[in-house]
């Protein structure tokens, strides 16, 4: 496994954990706001999810509109699960695609019409999700949900590896 190999998988798992860990949260819980980033858990997934399709969309010369208030997408964590499954499978395939053409330094036009390395963007969002996470675990906590796991890369290597 190389190195983008293992940094899009545990992306994947981390993010498709914590869905799985919010799915039986109330709504209430779900939109409790808190002082920390997008403030609700649901707002916090919605970013995320919205935003790997965004970058996608861009690398791919299928950009979509930045504003992601714009979008009339299903807020339900059933449905943002089923988003994110999709949107990250399409992410995954690019930037796969993207090393296996070598062709990390090539770029594209952002939203803020400026050129933009596909090396740089398939760095950016795994690492933008990962800041996103550190949120939703601090927001999970202070709910007072017992057992607030980790999802750190080592942890996922020993899950992967059935340890």
């Amino acid at each position: 496994m190389d190195l983008l190999d293992r940094i899009l998988e545990h992306d994947h798992w981390a993010t498709a954990h914590l869905l799985e860990l919010c799915r039986d949260l109330t709504d209430e819980q779900l939109d409790q706001p808190f002082d920390i980033g997008h403030r609700t858990l649901r707002e916090t997934f919605d970013h995320m999810i919205y935003t790997i399709g965004f970058w996608t969309g861009f690398m791919v010369g299928q950009p979509i509109h930045p504003d992601r208030t714009t979008q009339d997408d299903d807020r339900s964590i059933v449905a943002m699960t089923e988003r994110f499954e999709r949107d990250y499978a399409t992410f995954a395939s690019v930037a796969r695609r993207t090393r296996d053409e070598q062709r990390w330094e090539e770029t594209f036009i952002d939203h803020w019409k400026l050129p933009v390395t596909f090396g740089g963007t398939i760095v950016q969002v795994p690492q933008h999700n990962v800041e996103h996470r550190a949120e939703m675990l601090h927001i999970l906590q202070r709910l007072g949900l017992p057992d607030v796991p980790e999802v750190d890369h080592l942890l996922w290597e020993h899950v992967s590896r059935g340890h």
